[in-house]
Parts: C-alpha cells; structure tokens; sequence
C-alpha cells in the first residue's frame, strides 16, 4: 500500500497538484447544498453528534473542497487549482465483499481541479488521464481505459481505469478493432436489424398461448426469435412515478443507461398490483399497446432503439394466456420516447468502426470526472473575470483507490503457489534465504550480501528463521517477492548462489560478484 502511496503521490505531484488533508467528518448542510444528502443512498453513513447535529463519514470529499474553494478563492487569477489528498474513507456497503476490493473502509486518493472554462478544465482532465495513465503503468499492471457512467457524482463525462482480471467484476465491452472501451454500464452498440419498413402488414391479431409466459417459452411456443418478441417492464421511479419499457426479447434493460435517460435514484420493478391496474394485465402477458399515461402513476413509456418502427413482433396481448401476433410499432402502438436502454453484448458491432465487440472483465481501479459546474452552481463556488462578471468554476474530481490496487494487483497476478507481485508493488524485492544457520561460513556470506543489497538500494526480506528451507521458499512464494537469492551449501562449494524469479519455474547459478547486475537487471519495472 505504502508503494502505491509512493507512486501516486509523485505522479500527482508532477502535475503541479497540491496535498491537502481534508476532514474525514462533514456536516450536513453542505451535502443538503449540493443535493447528494438525500440522493446518496444508504451508501452514505449518517451520523450525529452530542448536539444532534447531523454529519456523515465522507466517502468523497466534493463538497468539503468545494467549501473551501468558494471561501478561498476569489479571482480567475486564483485558478486553474488543483489539490489532492490520501485518507481513509467509508461507505456503508451493503455486502462488503472480496477484501480490500469492496470493504467498507478503504484508502483512497481523491483530486479535485477548478478552472476558469470548460476548455481549461479539459486541459486538467486530460493532465490527471496522463498522470493515471503513468501510476498503473509504473504500477506494471495491465489496464483499459473505458468510459463510463457518472453514477450519484454527477458530471458530464467519466473514465475508468480498469485493471484486467479474470475475477474483475466489472463487465467490459472492448471493440477488437479500434480503440473504443466501455464500462457495460455506459458500452453502446452499432443497432442492427431490417432498415426498411415492412408494408402491407395484415391486423395484429390474438394467439392462445395457454401458460407460456416467458421470452423462452413464447419462442419455443411460436417458433419465432426472441428478437421478434417484445416484452414490456414497469419500473418505480424514485418511488414516485412508474416508467414502462419496451424491448426486444433477446436483450435486457440496462438500469444504468435508463436511470441517466430518466434523471432519476432509484429503480425497482413495480409491483404486481400496479402492474395490474396499468395494463390490465399478469407479468408475462404484458403488451405496449393500450397503456395510458397519467394512469395509475403510469407517466412515462420509453421504447427501446431496438424495436424498429414499422417491423412485425410479437407481444403480450394484455390479456392472461394470449399474445398478439404482426404487432407493429409506429402503427399499434406510438413511438415518443425512443432511447438506447439495452444492454450491449459480446458480438454486437462496434458503434465506431462496425467490428466486432468482446467482453473483458475488470477491477476498478481509478475513476476520473468532468463535473462541469454541478457543485460550484449549487454551492455558490464563484470567481471574478477580468471585467468584474461572477461565473461558476468548472470543475473535474479524480479518484483512485489506493487499497483497491494494490488487492486487484494480486487479483490479476497469482498461481497456485501465491502472489507473483509486479516488482514496483512487491513488499520486497529480493527474499534471501539462508539455508542452514549454524554454518558460520554461509551465514557470513548472506550477511554480506544482505548489507550489499541494502547499501543499493534493494529492499530485502533476510530469512534467517530456524525453518525448513522449504517451508522458506514457499513462505517467498506465497508472499509474491520477485526474486530469490538462496544461500546453501551445495552453491556455495561452486562459490556461488542460487537465484530465482518469482514468475519463472527454474532457478541458476550466479557468483556473487555478478548478483548486483541479476537483482537491477530482474526489477526492471521498480519505479
């Protein structure tokens, strides 16, 4: 973690960013200012102290800093600023899980820019895009950059930086061709489909479906695809309103996409009452036609931008144990709302070059925003021009997890035997082993080489307990030090000792006038 620490902390240094340490505490009132008090979720830990004053654990510190950006800086000759800290946070997960990686208490490097424009504040975003793109690639990690929702932190624009790992769970569409990437919460496809509209479609008319609910079923049941099926959703919005959606029966919502296209929390399914009471209807035999806005909470329909206006489906007739068959959109029912809410998959086409996608899987790791002026607007977080005029700042947030790292480190690099860490994240770079300490001779030498790497530089993991050697060498493995210097009689008859690296299966010989250029010349990636 300290290593991390390291790295991070030049990187952001070298973009001129300044360390702060905010407080861990925040009250109320700013979060109330900026809207996220209420909108934040249970993720956010409220508190109260002795004077029933209420606060909350800060799992991101945009108001704090925003605070003390309105009360600090006043011209635009105070601006650009970034700053950044290191600290501890906390967000009330539900299921803490998989350790370090969605615990509820994390570390976590936090920056935050201010700009007098939106071009100024690109050209911050894109300093903090090269400086994270720095840390994990001195890192040694094997990254993607993707783009991604903004989820309850707002803004206009947002990056992830993913490490890639096979136990990722982050889904990642990744175009084979061209450079496109997304999180599978923001991923967008190229639609494809029948362009031109079917004429002289016959009345949809109704098909005895006695007990087949299902997309599966009702495919099996009238031998059609379940691309030429529909199905529609009610959604509670916020628990507020109801949302119905349409689409295609091979693809399911994408909750992520509809929350952004409805400005809204929270989603749930709508219960089986008000489902009724909408269309009439049972889950399973629900169709699009028919349903009136303003009934029943029933306020907006939202279509998918794969249903095609003007081609034959199949849907639920609103009625138990029937569906509609030659159901055309456009014709038995209207097309206002027509967005992109499916989810996008492993071999659709690339919306930018028309490839084919794949999907990866991913551990997030880093997280950058372009914010615009969401918090400034709402805090009153304002500078002077050069002609006296008041704007907002613009402002972009920046976050990496520190512990996150250094668990999906491990994540992404293990074997049977341990962790086989990248040398610039090792705790240790070299394990010296020393095989038999009452042999006064063996111990001399790995003393002596312990004190030569020590004086180089090399951080050392000097293995002098009364254990087996291979209890030692598993010990080394499984604590994923790069490099293995063991010291043992049967070497040292040769004068020399035995070397080995962490990722490879064999080891060699080495003398130890020449062990110095073996260790630099096996770390090449240490920072």
């Amino acid at each position: 973690i300290r290593k991390v620490e390291h790295i991070v902390r030049e990187e952001m240094n070298k973009t001129g960013a300044l360390e702060v340490l905010l407080p861990a505490i925040h009250p109320s009132e700013l979060w109330i200012e900026s809207g996220r008090w209420e909108s934040a979720g249970p993720e956010l830990l409220r508190i109260k102290d002795r004077h029933d004053r209420s606060y909350c654990f800060g799992p991101t510190h945009e108001e704090v800093i925003t605070d003390l950006v309105r009360r600090e800086i006043r011209s635009y000759r105070d601006l650009p600023r970034t700053f950044y800290q290191i600290q501890t946070k906390f967000r009330d997960e539900v299921r803490p899980r998989f350790g370090l990686l969605r615990g509820r208490e994390f570390i976590m490097k936090d920056a935050y820019s201010f700009d007098v424009s939106d071009e100024q504040a690109d050209t911050s975003y894109q300093a903090m895009y090269n400086a994270y793109f720095n840390i994990f690639k001195r890192c040694g990690l094997k990254f993607r950059v993707v783009d991604a929702d903004t989820g309850n932190i707002g803004g206009k624009t947002s990056q992830e930086f993913m490490v890639l790992a096979k136990s990722g769970e982050d889904k990642l569409i990744v175009c084979s061709e061209c450079h496109y990437a997304a999180n599978i919460e923001k991923a967008y496809a190229r639609i494809q489909g029948d362009s031109a509209k079917v004429s002289s479609v016959e009345e949809m008319f109704e098909v005895h479906t006695p007990g087949v609910e299902s997309i599966d079923e009702v495919s099996k049941f009238l031998k059609k695809v379940p691309e030429h099926l529909l199905k529609v959703l009610f959604y509670e919005c916020d628990d507020k309103y109801i949302c119905a959606v349409v689409l295609t029966g091979d693809r399911e919502v994408n909750e992520v996409k509809l929350k952004r296209h409805l400005q809204v929390n929270d989603l749930k399914l709508a219960s089986h009452e008000d489902l009724e009471k909408i269309s009439g209807s049972f889950r399973g035999y629900c169709g699009p036609f028919g349903l009136v806005l303003g009934k029943d909470r029933l306020q907006k329909i939202v279509v998918d931008i794969r249903v095609q206006e003007g081609q034959v489906y199949v849907s639920g007739a609103n009625k138990k144990d029937f569906h509609m068959d030659n159901v055309v959109p456009g014709r038995d029912f209207e097309i206002v709302d027509h967005v992109d809410i499916h989810d996008v998959r492993a071999g659709d086409l690339c919306r930018q070059c028309g490839k084919t996608l794949v999907e990866e899987r991913g551990i997030e790791v880093g997280h950058i925003f372009k914010l615009g002026t969401k918090y400034s607007e709402s805090m009153g977080a304002f500078y002077t021009d050069v002609n006296g005029k008041q704007y907002p700042v613009v402002m972009g947030c920046y976050g990496i997890g520190i512990t996150r790292v250094a668990a999906a480190a491990i994540e992404q690099n293990h074997d049977d035997s341990g962790i086989v860490f990248p040398p610039p994240l090792a705790p240790f770079d070299v394990s010296l082993i020393l095989v038999d300490l009452k042999n006064s001779d063996l111990k001399g030498k790995a003393d002596e080489i312990y004190a030569m790497l020590l004086s180089n530089g090399i951080d050392v993991l000097y293995d002098d307990r009364e254990v087996s050697p291979g209890g030692k060498f598993k010990d080394s493995d499984l604590l994923g030090i790069p490099l293995r210097v063991t010291v043992g009689k049967k070497s040292m008859l040769e004068g020399k000792v035995e070397v080995k690296v962490r990722s490879n299966k064999g080891s060699t010989l080495v003398d130890p006038s020449a062990l110095l250029k073996w260790v630099n010349d096996n770390l090449t990636l240490k920072p």
